[in-house]
């Protein structure tokens, strides 16, 4: 602990300072671990101050600049020479209180299996595409798990599962289509904002009502990654304008007279 705090305050992590009033103080504990060498051998006591994660430790910003303090514990460096590594390294021991721990020995990887037989995944997912013309309570954990249908692993089997348990459970409810005087198209639409981890991408999602029934309702990611929530607004609701709009036109025809034929001699 000794060797870990003399390092922190010769690398300025920190400075005493007074109190301030009103400020927003962000406490911490020591934590104490080992660290362990490639053969599971003990390589040496470790120590490390961490704050509580209920708190916010934000530093600085300015417009779009923003400054965060970071801890860094080990560092990986690659290089396209040796010599560019050696150098790399040099500097980084002159600004901080570091040791080269020589060459990488191993790493972990996480990764999940592919599952045994895809073909029952695309099957039972492509069911589920025509379960949600009559259950639209699904349609976006639908859109989720047939992103996967190319290459599905057993977390992507395991939600295909969950969706049917909860079908299993809620047969009861679907869509009903029932008799009404009412001709007004009704469009709500939402979206989501960066929603997606890994894309960042926003979902959108309309409902289009003739009088009480639903009859075209969508939930799917949009192409392109909007810079603002309203900007994902905008799109979503010119999705729901144009199914609006087409629905409207198909109603019009079918509400205008038949026309009659007229024969040619």
């Amino acid at each position: 602990m000794e060797e870990e705090h003399a390092a922190l305050l010769q690398n300025h992590t920190w400075d005493l300072v007074p109190h301030p009033a009103r400020a927003n103080v962000v406490s911490g504990k020591w934590v104490f671990h080992h660290k362990f060498k490639a053969d599971g051998s003990r390589d040496r006591y470790k120590a490390r101050w961490e704050t509580k994660s209920n708190t916010s430790l934000f530093v600085f910003r300015r417009g779009t600049d923003t400054i965060y303090l970071l801890y860094v514990d080990d560092i990986v460096l690659t290089a396209s020479s040796q010599q560019l590594l050696r150098r790399t390294i040099d500097a980084l021991q002159q600004e901080f209180a570091m040791k080269d721990l020589g060459e990488l020995h191993h790493f972990l990887v996480r990764s999940s299996q592919a599952t045994q037989d895809a073909t029952d995944f695309r099957s039972l997912a492509g069911t589920l595409q025509y379960l949600t013309f009559t259950q639209p309570d699904i349609s976006y954990a639908v859109q989720q798990i047939c992103l996967h249908m190319h290459d599905p692993r057993e977390p992507h089997l395991a939600a295909l599962k969950h969706i049917l348990r909860y079908i299993r459970g809620t047969l009861h409810l679907g869509l009903h289509l029932r008799p009404s005087s009412k001709w007004d198209l009704m469009v709500y639409s939402d979206a989501d904002w960066a929603g997606c981890p890994d894309t960042r991408k926003s979902t959108s999602g309309y409902a289009v009502f003739l009088g009480d029934n639903l009859v075209s309702w969508s939930s799917k990611r949009q192409n392109t990654v909007p810079r603002s929530n309203v900007e994902a607004e905008y799109r979503v609701v010119a999705n729901a304008v144009a199914e609006a709009s087409w629905l409207r036109q198909l109603l019009q025809e079918l509400r205008s007279p038949p026309r009659r034929a007229t024969r040619l001699l």
